[in-house]
């Protein structure tokens, strides 16, 4: 007994160490995903394209962010997490700086879709703490309290992010404004060769590389696709087609991971009667939670003296719009146990969680010429969103077997960045008045657009809360007990 005490204030000591550097690492992810949001429009002008074509660059990346969760996080478990973790830093440093000096479009897409390997750093750190907590006797409980760490820094970085761009762009050549996220990445990277140990992975086996490789298939083509769709119009007949062969390419890749041992995608799983509805969740809610955040920004910077419609924001007072957002997005997140014993179950919490969702962007239809309007919308939807952020993760773990609760969560991360990659490209396409092959072509998006933006994200968030409904009633039966595990206190 007496060889075995010193091990756990051993490892908690070391814990705050390793928190305290990982802080900084989701501190830079805040950063990145606060900083370009006040400023879309002046990169849009930066670049001379359309309002609408920006997101395309949000499209991209998220394609690349759900393409990566399961290769790096995988990867990983094989090399050991803080190996990985600098090889994503390292990628995210040089799409960073690729955008700071990126002259045109297409090159602006390709750094900003490099960027998006960012998306990983959140679960490889989580998964530092927990081998780092092994002989701490309390891995659990510390496991969680180091991400509630993180995910808090994160939220203030975001605001931090927000804030800064939006009150340097004014003053900074947009290729300086650029590069500081670079800065502030470059300098994690060391922090984490510096900070962080290295430990070997745990698991054996491989990467499924030819079930990644059908779905970056299926997903590409898809997105090729709806770019055709995007030059060519709606009546465009090879566009269509080639979104009729993503699906089937989708299929091929289906029934590969059905029979395969070690699938980059566990398929069964997703399928299962108790998890799907929360995955299909976690998809329609990326549509408004991914997808629709460059809408609302472009639309509120719009002058309404030129447009007939906006709000006429300047960058600074975005930043502050984006802040109480973030905040409204903690509310609903810190709130939802209580919201869950008020209901008498995590499905109701949740089904309404997903009508605020839809009621806040259903309210921007009829309710979008003041700013007071803007902040009660955002504050509905965010208040929703926000509960969505920390339940379906549990969710899921609830609604899976206990040796597959880690793969359920990390499942909802990536299906819902992929229906936030879809609803961008959809949307880019909305926000278009007339293709851009046109080059003398006004550049600013229909105000028709945007209300279609608002109605696909409300329609969605009341799709999701019907599909939550459709859900087994035991698939919720444990769901308050890992909530309430998984949320700090």
């Amino acid at each position: 007994m007496s060889t075995m005490t010193p091990k756990a204030p051993t490892a908690v000591k070391g814990l705050a160490a390793i928190v305290g550097f990982l802080v900084l690492v989701e501190f830079a992810s805040g950063i990145l995903q606060g900083y370009y949001t006040p400023i879309y429009p002046q990169i849009a002008d930066h670049l001379s394209i359309h309002e609408g074509d920006i997101n395309w660059f949000e499209a991209a990346q998220l394609i690349v962010s759900a393409l990566c969760i399961p290769l790096l996080a995988r990867l990983g478990d094989l090399v050991g997490h803080k190996r990985v973790l600098l090889i994503s830093t390292a990628v995210t440093a040089l799409g960073s700086w690729w955008l700071a000096f990126a002259p045109t479009f297409s090159t602006f897409l390709l750094g900003w879709a490099v960027q998006g390997a960012y998306v990983v750093w959140l679960p490889l750190e989580i998964a530092i703490i927990h081998r780092r907590t092994r002989t701490s006797g309390r891995q659990e409980l510390l496991t969680r309290r180091g991400a509630a760490i993180l995910v808090g820094s994160l939220e203030l970085a975001v605001i931090v992010g927000a804030l800064t761009s939006g009150l340097l762009v004014d003053s900074l050549d947009m290729n300086i404004l650029l590069a500081l996220p670079a800065l502030v990445v470059t300098a994690v990277f060391f922090v984490i060769l510096v900070g962080i140990e290295q430990v070997p992975g745990d698991d054996r086996g491989g990467i499924d590389w030819t079930g990644l490789a059908l779905v970056t298939l299926a997903l590409g083509v898809l997105m090729g696709g709806l770019v055709l769709l995007r030059l060519n119009g709606p009546a465009s007949l090879l566009g269509w087609a080639t979104i009729a062969l993503s699906l089937v390419a989708m299929v091929v890749f289906w029934r590969f991971e059905q029979r395969h041992p070690e699938p980059i995608v566990d398929v069964r799983l997703l399928s299962s009667p108790a998890q799907w509805p929360v995955q299909v969740t976690a998809f329609l809610f990326g549509i408004p939670v991914l997808g629709g955040q460059i809408p609302l920004s472009t639309y509120a910077q719009a002058d309404p003296d030129e447009r007939g419609y906006g709000l006429g924001a300047d960058p600074a007072f975005m930043s502050t719009l984006i802040g109480l957002y973030v905040v409204t997005l903690a509310i609903g997140a810190f709130t939802l146990p209580l919201t869950t014993r008020l209901l008498g179950g995590v499905r109701r919490a949740l089904v309404l969680a997903c009508v605020l969702v839809g009621v806040g962007y259903l309210l921007w239809l009829p309710f979008h010429d003041e700013t007071w309007q803007a902040l009660v919308n955002m504050a509905v939807a965010g208040l929703g969103s926000g509960a969505l952020v920390a339940a379906l993760p549990a969710a899921a773990a609830a609604a899976a077997p206990p040796e597959r609760t880690g793969i359920a969560t990390g499942m909802t991360n990536g299906t819902k960045t992929v229906g936030g990659a879809i609803a961008s490209a959809i949307f880019a396409i909305a926000l278009t008045a007339t293709g851009s092959l046109d080059a003398t072509a006004e550049k600013v998006a229909p105000l028709g657009g945007y209300l279609t933006v608002w109605a696909v994200c409300a329609g969605a968030s009341f799709l999701a809360a019907l599909a939550l409904l459709a859900a087994p009633r035991h698939a919720f039966s444990d769901a308050r007990e890992v909530l309430e595990d998984a949320l700090p206190h």
